[in-house]
């Protein structure tokens, strides 16, 4: 393989690589060989292996293989993912709402809540740490993982509501910051007590609006310096953050002594609230607070008025604690994704679970419900020293944001390199030098900014909730698609997961998501899925590969070994057709009129190539399948391209017959188009000026538009050699027949114009001509050809569209003397009432002569074969027919069993040919089983 692609001089994927910008989705169509109708098959066929090659070797540091290795991967495990996470994971919670949230729910519901929140959190990372290790990750995080695991339609939808939640969350960390600074700093700030000095800094909510934008500012300069600097100064903030926090468990243990707070906030609440007056609000390591702290309390919020409940301080907890996917954002920066996410993430999540127990029992233990309650900075009050709370609050808060905000960003730029939302999010592409996206830094400081208009922490956490939960619900689902696929190439280095925790974790982040408000569950689930219908009919990426394709296959294959032919009963019999196709531009109407009569049974476009394998260097087979592909995509048909190369084409059908399908679905009817000198007529370029795609501008104006996209199924020339002879093609029905598989004959369907039918007001008929028309008087109409051909019309009387236009008519021909009289006609009524087929039997003249009765009457008691009957008796009956068909769309006639002889297979071709002039688009039908059933 390698071989022969050096041996092309310049091929696509080496001028990717020779590129410093480019990426695998960015080749030019002027140089693809695909595109391109001067290149050759061999050319085509070693690009696409380039392709498939590709992924094989892929970049050690990008993931990517069509692009070159990057630079920017600096960060190690502790600074790009253990430090992130874990002041993600203070953020608010630690210094700002800890006490609250104790207050208001008591130790025993807060550690319940505390132990389910970092349940659904396990379980998440569990999930996280199995698809990170199950290949290269690339820039996007979470976003990326889930993209490439659940495909491009569930990806995107997921893709934008993490990104949004994101968005919510830096909004919710930089209110908590200047929340913190105005009890600190503000009018009755805590600093004021110790003789602090008091800054000019008002409460009104406009001036706190103010004051957010001025630190989502700063957050935003720093972001557009680089993500790789603020990741290498984590680790001087980590360290002042667990410096801050011992200094909580120092104090705590230090200050045993029972205290009175003084703080202007509490000493206004003491006079307000009697049950608080005389409170000592500090009483030290004591089993009484304990106690009394034990069990829920839940009251207001002395800030927003708003009443506390269960699901209200859980949202305010977990949405503190929900960065545990900053470490993934910064994948595009890490030197090692697949080692470093693992094990940092597992690592910060442990240490911040432990970090919070401790802090709460210890918090719940020594102080009095009324200031947990009542005083969010309350840390200040019982510190050894002030300023180690307050240091502490602007280093989570403040990092935490900006993790949020570069996080968002990666999310942002991620969605735009994949183009997914079409030219929408294209500006977020743009990066500066040192591969910073700050164009997406500047969009997602704007949407920050929007948020901040809410003005309260506890207002947007419920928000902010919800949109993590649901983003953790969908790292859960990636990852139990991916293990109940078992596909061979899921095969993660990070064992310790199973199906049951991606359930727990899906189930428990849905769960909560409703339990924090149903009203923003529902919301963001509607637009998920608006979103998965919007790229759903978008041409997304097909070579991320799609989990929706591996579940079908693991579910198809299992329900066709189910699927038992032996079982079968004819009361659910269906159609499944094999449309032979010589030239599938000249054959658009006969493939969408097949499509129509399937009942959704399987659909089948055969064809065969002529030549033998040793005269090609290549498998011409496969370079031309994609194409076909794509005719059936362009023509909206619900088929299966199946190709073969064969010496003759009687050969190849016989190849097809046999292996087409698999196991239980397998063709039962053969259909094949008619042998005649017609003029070829292009019918791909109206069918797909009238289909045009959904969201596309592209539109068909001449056949050379079609040429370049089709450029291996060109039409066939009037002057052009026939690759079988008359008797071949007879000999295609035989052998057909001789397989055991129904055979359908159709010719005009290129006069078919379905949109004419449906337009118009008048009526059109479906026509059964039941009888073999070579003997109307010898045979029967009852046989297993007659009930099939009523079936198929029936079937296509009931498809949408021609059930409102069409009328089924059966054409019974009557003669003075002949077995079709008046109790014929009634015993056809009775049958089709029996059969539940809605038809009108339209009686018919065939009055023929005694001379060719006399013909028709002999000792041959096979009445299916053809008999041979005078040019002119042929002539007759299709002026006959001619008259009876000027409001007929369909035709369906009665197609005898051809001679085996050569003389007599080019008579039988000529007759149906005579038989069949300047009729309407008509099938010949010949059944060889029953199809219709009476019973229940």
């Amino acid at each position: 393989m390698r071989q022969i692609a050096t041996s092309l001089p310049s091929t696509p994927m080496q001028r990717m690589n020779s590129s410093t910008t480019g990426s695998f989705n960015e080749v030019d169509d002027e140089h693809s060989p695909l595109v391109s109708g001067q290149s050759s098959p061999r050319t085509r066929l070693v690009w696409q292996m380039s392709q498939s090659n590709a992924y094989l070797i892929p970049d050690a540091n990008d993931g990517n293989p069509a692009r070159p290795r990057s630079s920017n991967r600096t960060l190690g495990t502790f600074a790009g993912v253990f430090c992130p996470v874990a002041l993600s994971m203070f953020s608010t919670l630690l210094f700002l709402r800890a006490g609250f949230v104790v207050g208001q729910a008591g130790i025993l519901e807060i550690m319940l809540q505390l132990v389910l929140a970092y349940f659904i959190l396990m379980m998440t990372v569990l999930s996280i740490c199995a698809i990170s290790t199950n290949g290269a990750v690339e820039g996007g995080g979470a976003y990326y993982m889930i993209s490439r695991a659940l495909g491009p339609e569930f990806g995107g939808s997921i893709g934008f509501l993490f990104f949004v939640a994101n968005i919510l969350a830096c909004g919710l960390y930089v209110t908590g910051f200047v929340e913190a600074v105005l009890d600190s700093f503000g009018p009755k700030g805590s600093m004021i007590s110790d003789g602090g000095a008091y800054l000019p800094l008002d409460d009104k909510e406009w001036y706190k609006y103010l004051y957010s934008s001025v630190v989502l500012f700063f957050c935003l300069a720093i972001c557009m310096i680089g993500g790789s600097m603020f990741a290498k100064t984590l680790i001087v903030i980590f360290m002042i953050t667990v410096v801050c926090t011992l200094s909580v468990y120092i104090s705590i243990f230090a200050k045993s002594e029972r205290k009175l707070i003084q703080n202007p906030r509490i000493d206004m609440l003491d006079k307000r609230n009697e049950s608080c007056a005389n409170h000592t609000f500090y009483t030290g390591l004591s089993g009484t607070t304990f106690k009394d702290n034990f069990y829920e309390q839940y009251g207001r919020d002395y800030i927003t008025h708003d009443k506390m409940d269960f699901a209200t301080v859980f949202s305010i907890l977990f949405s503190s604690v929900t960065g545990i996917l900053n470490g993934a954002n910064m994948s595009g920066e890490l030197k090692d994704p697949s080692k470093a996410i693992p094990k940092g993430t597992l690592s910060a999540v442990t240490f911040t679970f432990g970090t919070y127990f401790i802090l709460m029992v210890l918090v719940g233990a020594s102080c009095d419900r009324c200031l947990l309650l009542n005083d969010y900075l309350f840390l200040q009050s019982i510190n050894l020293w002030k300023p180690f709370i307050l240091i502490g609050i602007f280093a989570a808060t403040l990092s935490a944001a900006l993790g949020n905000l570069i996080g968002a960003s990666r999310i942002l730029q991620a969605l735009a390199n994949d183009e997914l939302f079409w030219f929408v999010l294209r500006p977020a592409t743009k990066v500066t030098r040192g591969g910073n996206p700050y164009i997406a830094v500047l969009i997602s400081w704007f949407l920050v900014q929007i948020v901040l208009l809410v003005g309260s922490l506890n207002a947007i956490a419920p928000a902010a909730s919800v949109f993590f939960l649901l983003s953790y619900a969908a790292v859960n689902l990636a990852c139990l698609a991916l293990e109940l696929a078992s596909a061979p190439n899921f095969r993660p280095t990070f064992n310790i997961f199973t199906w049951h925790t991606c359930v727990l974790g899906m189930i428990g982040s849905m769960v909560m998501c409703f339990l924090v408000s149903a009203m923003y569950s529902s919301i963001a689930i509607i637009v998920m899925l608006l979103l998965v219908i919007l790229l759903h009919f978008k041409s997304v990426p097909s070579e991320w590969g799609s989990i929706s394709q591996a579940l079908i296959f693991h579910q198809v294959r299992k329900y066709l070994l189910m699927l038992d032919p032996r079982k079968a009963h004819i009361k659910y019999w269906r159609p499944q057709i094999l449309l032979m196709v010589a030239h599938p531009r000249q054959a658009c109407e006969l493939i969408h009129f097949i499509n129509d009569i399937k009942k959704g049974g399987l659909f089948i476009v055969g064809h065969v190539k002529i030549g033998s394998l040793d005269k090609f260097d290549y498998d011409p087979v496969q370079t031309e399948y994609p194409q076909w592909m794509s005719l059936i995509d362009k023509l909206k048909v619900k088929a299966f391209a199946e190709l073969t190369l064969a010496n003759t084409v009687s050969e190849g059908l016989a190849h097809l017959i046999r292996l087409s399908g698999l196991g239980g679905m397998k063709p039962n009817t053969v259909c094949l188009g008619f042998y005649d000198d017609s003029k070829p007529v292009d019918s791909l370029v109206k069918c797909m000026r009238r289909k045009r795609r959904f969201f596309s501008s592209e539109e068909i104006n001449s056949s050379n538009d079609v040429d370049m996209m089709f450029d291996n199924l060109p039409i066939r020339s009037e002057r052009s050699h026939k690759h079988q002879s008359p008797s071949d093609y007879v000999k295609m029905i035989y052998d057909s027949l001789k397989l055991q598989k129904n055979v359908c004959i159709c010719r005009h369907f290129n006069q078919l114009d379905k949109s004419i039918i449906l337009k118009s007001t008048t009526e059109y008929y479906i026509d059964v001509w039941p009888l073999n028309l070579f003997r109307p008087y010898t045979a029967s109409i009852f046989d297993d050809t007659c009930l099939f051909m009523l079936q198929l019309a029936c079937i296509l009387d009931m498809v949408p569209g021609w059930k409102s236009k069409t009328y089924l008519r059966v054409m019974l021909c009557t003669n003075n003397e002949g077995v079709a009289g008046k109790n014929v006609e009634t015993k056809l009524d009775k049958v089709l009432k029996t059969f539940r087929i809605p038809a009108k039997i339209q009686p018919i003249s065939l009055d023929l002569g005694e001379s060719y009765k006399d013909l028709s009457e002999d000792e041959d008691h096979q009445m299916t074969l053809y008999k041979s009957i005078p040019e002119h008796i042929v002539q007759k009956i299709n002026t006959r027919i001619k008259e009876c068909s000027k409001k007929t769309a369909v035709t369906f006639m009665y197609l005898p069993r051809p001679p085996q002889d050569t003389t007599g297979q080019l008579e039988y071709l000529l007759s149906l040919t005579a038989l069949t002039n300047d009729l309407p688009p008509t099938v010949l039908v010949h059944g060889l089983n029953p199809v219709i059933s009476t019973t229940l």
